[in-house]
């Protein structure tokens, strides 16, 4: 049984979804003006290793993450580069799927993009209009009547007078147009040199908070199951959201809200000021990226995660254990008599699937990758204590693929990438592996220096001779 921390109730539920055997899911994604930092990093692993474990638990996913493509930081980003807004999103939204490639973050079932969503936006804001939850002012900006929703303020857990300080949509306009200085945009008037679209109230473009609830609804249907995000959304973003939708729709929005705590950089909040702020792409100079996903995984969604060189260190080295650990199992394998297991071979099996269990257990308490990451790290254990050269094929190729799988299921990818070595490196590996047999130990370890000066180290194991570039 799946239990998943609501923002919404601030306690554990059941989790039970819409439609049996079914998950709808929208993740909100990053705004395309640059790089994505390590900052929004953090929810697209978090959210994507959430999404495949209800996968590995039989759930059949929808996955919607958007792209935000029109928004002030693009605009003036265009400006300062003398182009378009959207030749400046189209770059970044590409540069952005590398970046999630290389972190092994699966693409979304869907990843709309607000310029073709307008159509829905107006659609939307037309209707709650006609319902009374919005107005347009003289210049055609139009906003939402935050006091009518008897319960906004529901994700914040604040009333309405606490959260004026925070509303961010009062710095798109002045507040001598709105019926309330709480209410918030949904359509704003177009400024020169700005991109704009037609609309009943004026030429313009939308506000930020409507295109998430248009593209769950349009993708996922008016009530969705989860809906996720950092913890800086949960207001205004998430809070708007939920007003929008549920005033326009009439029926609740998302059942789930889960939201993942902030990260920081040296134990101080990340910002350009500080000289603390870091690009994914930046990080992928000096780490593979793999690293960077173990290292968000390494503590609990909704816990602070602070980010230092020391600790991403400690997670490519304990990364690293992982992977050794695999390519010694596959070495293994590849030298191992076929046969029937044992009677102790099918005893140690047993045992080890109890470690899956256990695994299972953390995940299904509110997504724990900690406690996942230290199952994983006892099956290796379990592995390198009960498994050698003795041992069937199917016994090691048993253990290997319930490492691969679970390692699968947080989105690390623990093979070695196969890496074939040139023709004269191979025949030079052989023949000092005949020279050692004919007990020519002086030739042995003269191929040895040789290869260790072309840059291949030989490692000489219980398991065999591996070797390693250098």
């Amino acid at each position: 049984m799946i239990k998943i921390y609501n923002t919404l109730s601030k306690r554990k539920e059941e989790f039970v979804p819409l439609k049996e055997g079914k998950v709808s899911m929208y993740v909100c994604g990053p705004t395309v003006y640059n790089l994505i930092h390590i900052g929004n990093a953090r929810p697209m692993i978090v959210f994507d290793t959430v999404r495949r474990y209800l996968e590995h638990k039989g759930y059949d996913v929808t996955y919607v993450s958007n792209f935000t493509d029109v928004d002030d930081k693009i605009i003036k980003k265009a400006i300062e580069e003398k182009t378009s807004a959207q030749e400046v999103s189209e770059r970044y939204i590409e540069e952005c799927k590398k970046d999630m490639a290389g972190m092994n973050v699966r693409p979304a079932t869907v990843h709309p993009r607000a310029t073709q969503e307008i159509g829905g936006m107006i659609e939307m804001i037309s209707t709650l209009i006609d319902k009374g939850y919005a107005y347009a002012a003289e210049d055609g900006t139009v906003y939402f009547r935050t006091r009518k929703d008897t319960q906004y303020g529901k994700l914040s857990h604040k009333n309405l007078d606490d959260l004026r300080s925070g509303e961010r949509s009062l710095l798109v306009s002045g507040e001598d147009q709105k019926e309330d200085p709480l209410d918030f945009v949904l359509w704003k008037p177009k400024k020169e040199g700005e991109p704009y679209w037609e609309a009943p109230w004026c030429q313009g473009r939308p506000g930020w908070h409507i295109e998430c609830s248009v593209m769950a609804k349009r993708y996922l249907g008016p009530g969705i199951d989860i809906h996720a995000g950092g913890e800086d959304l949960i207001f205004p973003h998430h809070e708007n959201e939920i007003a929008q939708s549920e005033c326009c729709n009439g029926v609740p929005f998302a059942r789930y809200w889960m939201h993942n705590a902030f990260l920081n950089i040296d134990n101080r909040k990340m910002s350009k000021s500080l000289g603390n702020f870091f690009t994914v792409r930046e990080i992928s100079e000096k780490y593979d990226l793999q690293v960077l996903r173990f290292f968000m995984l390494s503590a609990h969604y909704r816990s602070p995660l602070n980010f230092s060189a020391d600790l991403m260190e400690s997670a490519r080295a304990a990364l690293e254990r992982l992977v050794n650990a695999v390519d010694n199992l596959t070495f293994l394998e590849g030298s191992a008599q076929d046969g029937p297991l044992t009677a102790a071979e099918e005893e140690l099996l047993a045992q080890a699937a109890g470690f899956t269990e256990k695994f299972d257990e953390a995940m299904d308490d509110d997504f724990n990758t900690a406690d996942a990451q230290a199952v994983l790290f006892d099956l290796v254990r379990f592995a390198n204590t009960n498994v050698s050269g003795a041992n069937t094929r199917g016994f090691i190729r048993a253990i290997r693929e319930e490492i691969l799988s679970l390692g699968d299921i947080l989105g690390l990818i623990l093979e070695k990438k196969e890496e074939v070595l040139d023709a004269d490196i191979e025949a030079l590996i052989e023949e000092r592996q005949a020279a050692r047999k004919a007990k020519d130990f002086a030739r042995a370890d003269e191929i040895r220096d040789r290869l260790q000066e072309m840059g291949i180290q030989l490692l000489d194991t219980r398991e065999g001779v591996k070797w390693k570039r250098v």
